[in-house]
């Protein structure tokens, strides 16, 4: 099993503040028959008035080390074998990205990573990780 991030609970807080079920922590995935993946949280919400559930994952990332290309690189290329894992095992379950204010107010107004979003139809989760508080989701 893989490390969990420095920031998981915080993100894992945030997201039960807004009223999300955490339903895996992880959530694994098996794909073919060699390949298992661990995506760091799996989460449901009942919508309102529809009685809906939606459900989503969420990878979190802290961007703590000496080059954010580098982890951008590295969450990027992981988000997309997730997503298309996801796709294939559970349609109905949106992939996110969290990511740290701190890392996207640096970082993430940069052209590589705007163009690489938008390219890849990255849904991001910006967390504060003091306060265990989700400030912003993009869609």
């Amino acid at each position: 099993m893989s490390a969990r991030d420095k920031f998981h609970n915080a993100v894992k807080q945030g997201l039960e503040k807004e009223g999300w079920v955490i339903t895996h922590d992880p959530l694994r995935i098996e794909y073919g028959e060699e390949d298992k993946i661990s995506i760091d949280l799996g989460a449901e919400q009942l919508l309102g008035a529809e009685k809906a559930e939606q459900k989503i994952a969420v990878e979190v990332k802290s961007f703590l080390s000496d080059s954010a290309i580098f982890d951008f690189h590295l969450a990027l290329g992981q988000f997309l074998n997730y997503r298309l894992v996801l796709e294939e095992t559970e349609p109905e379950r949106l992939l996110y990205l969290a990511v740290p204010s701190e890392a996207y107010d640096s970082f993430f107004y940069r052209d590589l990573p705007k163009a690489s979003i938008r390219k890849y139809a990255i849904k991001l989760i910006i967390y504060d990780s003091c306060n265990e508080v989700l400030v912003k989701w993009i869609n």
